[in-house]
């Protein structure tokens, strides 16, 4: 995601300059925050206001909130490099912004102002992104990478069927499957284009020798594996031939991530935190998979999805994106990486709750602290990124 040769003519306070800077700084602030109150919501030590169960309201906006925040950062930003038009600037991704702000204080309180307008102006956020994104890409004669819109689309379909489900049965079961899933392929699909990418430049660079494999029929196939199995979980979770589904699903991706070398990239922590991030891809889809044989409890999958691969890929992409289009040296400050070996135990230490409950407590814990230091720690190390002037 090389920044576009073509700037708008514009004089406001940098963070509305580009949008990746309000919706990176803004969902990192709101990924530690939530779950700082999510914590002591969901062991009953306080009462949040909203109309959904504390975990209900925790799930949805890690998916929903922050995960919308993340995937709207990184479209804003890399539609225009895409199609060579002007980004979204200004006034009008002040409001974009102000509208995904409004979403999570609608949820948050949506046992004063009732779960149906809280759906509402939650679900209008994504709806205004994706019909951006179809226009932007329309224009620009984009159609090989309209599947960004499809799984923008599916994420809100998702969203849909949370709310729903809520409303009319008091919780969500395949609203945050279609989420995950959404959140997952998108995970895939532009992985699968800067993760050898980034790869390659730094080896032919800095380590010459065997290279990532490029995207070839293989790489298709995994793809297309890891979708069908995808949509099994989301309709069927308990079925058995989805778990098997999940399955080779899981070692498919993993081959895949074995493709593109990412040990021969180790000393660069911009390109290992990728490939550490896309590992917890066929982790989630083994550990998935065993859940659906009855092997394993369904969360450990879940997490791993979650924490790791989700906010995994999100801060690695946040983070280099950030210093990249600002004008700043491609190297992960020692912030940066403190942050991210947070994630990662994050996501192990959730990951271990489920699988050993008799010590889910403390790990809990662990997690939830590990995440909040981690997003918490990342804002203050790029304040100044997102809110000061490109170098």
């Amino acid at each position: 995601m090389s920044p576009v040769p073509r700037t708008q003519a514009y004089d406001g306070p940098p963070l509305f300059s580009y949008g990746f800077r309000p919706f990176f700084l803004g969902g990192s602030l709101f990924a530690g925050f939530a779950v700082l109150a999510w914590l002591p919501a969901y062991f009953g030590e306080i009462s949040l206001p909203t109309a959904y169960p504390a975990l209900d309201w925790h799930i949805h906006e890690m998916i929903y909130g922050y995960g919308a925040a993340a995937v709207a950062g990184f479209t804003l930003t890399a539609i225009p490099n895409w199609t060579g038009r002007l980004p979204l600037a200004g006034g009008r991704l002040i409001g974009l912004a102000a509208l995904w702000l409004a979403g999570r204080l609608a949820m948050a309180c949506s046992a004063w102002i009732g779960a149906i307008p809280a759906a509402a102006v939650d679900l209008a956020f994504l709806a205004l992104l994706i019909l951006f994104c179809a226009r932007e890409l329309g224009h620009g004669g984009q159609s090989h990478n309209r599947k960004v819109v499809a799984a923008l689309a599916i994420l809100w379909l998702g969203d849909l069927v949370f709310h729903v489900e809520a409303i009319a049965r008091g919780y969500a079961d395949a609203g945050v499957r279609l989420g995950l899933a959404a959140l997952i392929a998108l995970i895939m699909l532009i992985g699968g284009r800067i993760i050898p990418s980034f790869t390659r430049n730094w080896l032919a660079r800095m380590n010459p020798g065997a290279l990532p494999a490029p995207p070839d029929r293989w790489d298709m196939a995994a793809i297309v594996v890891a979708a069908l199995a995808l949509a099994g979980w989301v309709a069927a979770p308990n079925a058995g031939v989805v778990g098997w589904a999940l399955i080779v699903a899981a070692i498919a991706q993993a081959a895949r991530l074995a493709r593109w070398r990412g040990w021969r990239a180790w000393r660069d922590r911009l390109v290992l935190v990728l490939h550490a991030a896309y590992l917890f891809i066929p982790l989630g889809f083994a550990l998935t998979g065993l859940a659906a044989l009855g092997l394993a409890p369904e969360s450990a999958g879940l997490h791993a999805w979650a924490i790791g691969a989700i906010g995994g890929m999100t801060i690695a992409v946040m983070s280099r994106a950030a210093l990249g289009h600002t004008g700043r040296a491609l190297v992960a400050s020692p912030a940066a990486q403190a942050v991210y070996a947070l994630v990662f135990g994050a996501a192990l230490a959730r990951v271990y709750a489920a699988l050993a409950p008799e010590h889910g407590f403390v790990a809990l814990h662990v997690a939830a602290f590990a995440w909040i230091a981690a997003f918490l720690l990342f804002a203050v190390a790029y304040w100044r990124v997102f809110t000061g002037p490109k170098l």
